[in-house]
């Protein structure tokens, strides 16, 4: 059976959300345990994979290939390396946080947004394990249906234009990458993406493809200017959906970067790196100056995420200004590995931050921070956790916030100290909106008498807060286990950088 673990972790959450939708809107705690049982059954098997997976050799491992499309040269072909296990591990681990967040909270056709949750988490796996182009193409695109559905039915009252928004935009990018893999179909006969990586193509082949690949994923990251639809997202989404968006989707234009625009266009890549750090510093900076203004609380967290994003984005290209300019492989390396870290960091601290957003609001029914203040009164466990993971979100040492940003402006410094003069601002600035945010909504008088009724912590937020505190404090105490599993994987993406096609 484990000869095919990777389409087991693919389709168990498809499948298994055809129990979940059969149990009924009459029987809502049947649904709720069996999404919850397939949800653990799938962290379960992801950490199955790590006794099974070599963290020293670079070569893709656990691969399984079978033909798809014939006629096309099409293969469902599976596999995955160190930062492929890393995001897997990250969306089974949020796949349960988000069954036991909504257990509650969603009352009106929970079996329906169970089920959704799970078909989500499948295809979003089935995005990190694919090595076939029009594959990964698929489970790119199927993630946009549950995820419209989530915010469209269970969203807040402009859920309908924040949905057509989020669907336009990210549609929209995917247009280009979908012309660019025809393209390189057509070129090399095949959508394999080793074969791809390998396919010679000119300086003029490699500019067209890499913008068009940039639109995609910048869609997804979301980078400056194409980011406007997340906010609005992320204020209309339920809770479940904004953890979701943002601990593991908005990942996944980080990692297209990886798997498409740094093999398949080395050169180009390397000719227009200075416009994706020119970007990453621009939301590092300007962005986080618009979450300091935001009134609510989901909308300024959203804008963080834009913020912190920027970091990944940075790191990614700053590798190449590393390896073709320098040729200093070690500090292109930690770049890279800061921006691993940090994707898997943020998973942490926005999904926590989110979570602890939908605590107050399944309070209170309000996002707007103006009618908090004082909350640690009456919610002192609440405001321990709020505290922790605002100041992880500020890059405190010793929480994952740090980590990844500490690696990526380090190397931003050896590439150009001015480049690493703007990163740095963020901890600053960043520090700014969220405490300033953390401010407002815990101290103070109560001048709210609404607050004054609030309740702590129940059992199951304090799960769903606690586990993400624990992954927080891990991985800032002790990042060596998650860089030693991306490890080989990094030093070989640096290697190919300097790799010429022309």
């Amino acid at each position: 059976m484990f000869n095919h673990l990777l389409s087991l972790l693919i389709w168990l959450p498809v499948v298994g959300a055809i129990p979940v939708l059969l149990a009924g809107s009459g029987r809502p705690n049947a649904a709720r345990w069996i999404a919850l049982a397939v949800a653990v059954l799938t962290f379960v098997l992801s950490l199955y994979m790590l006794p099974l997976y070599n963290a020293a050799d670079a070569t893709k491992q656990l691969a399984e290939s079978h033909v798809w499309i014939a006629s096309l040269g099409v293969h469902y072909n599976l596999a995955v390396d160190g930062i492929s296990v890393a995001l897997i591990l990250l969306t089974s681990f949020v796949g349960i946080l988000v069954i036991v967040g909504a257990w509650e909270v969603i009352q009106t056709n929970p079996h329906q947004y169970m089920s959704a949750m799970l078909v989500l988490e499948g295809l979003m796996i089935g995005v990190f394990c694919a090595t076939d182009a029009l594959l990964f193409y698929v489970f790119f695109e199927a993630m946009l249906i549950p995820m419209f559905i989530l915010i469209g039915v269970w969203g807040g009252p402009r859920r309908v234009y924040a949905t057509l928004k989020f669907f336009i935009y990210t549609f929209f990018g995917s247009i280009f990458m979908l012309v660019g893999l025809i393209y390189l179909y057509l070129k090399a006969g095949s959508f394999d993406l080793a074969t791809l990586a390998a396919l010679p193509l000119s300086m003029k082949e490699q500019t067209w493809l890499f913008f068009a690949f940039l639109i995609a994923f910048a869609v997804k990251v979301p980078m400056v200017p194409v980011h406007t639809w997340l906010p609005d997202a992320h204020v209309e989404a339920p809770t479940g959906g904004s953890v979701v968006l943002a601990a593991v989707m908005l990942k996944i234009g980080g990692y297209g970067f990886l798997r498409f625009s740094l093999p398949i266009t080395p050169d180009a890549a390397d000719a227009y790196a200075w416009v994706v750090i020119g970007l990453s510093l621009i939301a590092v900076v300007y962005i986080g100056y618009i979450a300091l203004v935001q009134e609510d609380m989901k909308k300024l967290v959203a804008y963080s995420s834009v913020a912190h994003m920027g970091f990944v984005t940075l790191g990614i290209f700053i590798a190449f200004m590393l390896v073709r300019g320098s040729n200093n492989l070690d500090a292109a390396k930690l770049g890279m590995q800061g921006a691993m870290v940090q994707m898997i960091s943020h998973g942490f601290v926005s999904g926590a931050m989110f979570s602890c957003i939908g605590v107050l609001y399944d309070r209170m029914h309000t996002r707007q921070i103006k009618d908090y203040g004082g909350v640690i009164n009456v919610m002192p466990w609440f405001g321990f956790f709020y505290v922790v993971f605002a100041m992880a979100n500020s890059g405190l040492p010793g929480t994952s916030g740090f980590v990844g940003e500490f690696q990526v402006i380090l190397a931003s410094f050896q590439a150009n100290p001015l480049i690493a003069f703007f990163a740095a601002f963020t901890l600053i600035i960043g520090a700014a909106y969220t405490l300033y945010m953390v401010k407002r909504v815990l101290w103070g008088d109560i001048t709210n008498p609404h607050v004054a009724e609030m309740k702590d912590l129940n059992g199951r937020e304090w799960f769903v807060l606690g586990a993400f505190a624990a992954a927080v404090f891990a991985l800032g105490i002790w990042p060596q286990p998650l860089i030693h599993l991306m490890d080989s994987s990094v030093t070989q993406l640096v290697t190919q950088l300097g790799n010429h096609k022309i």
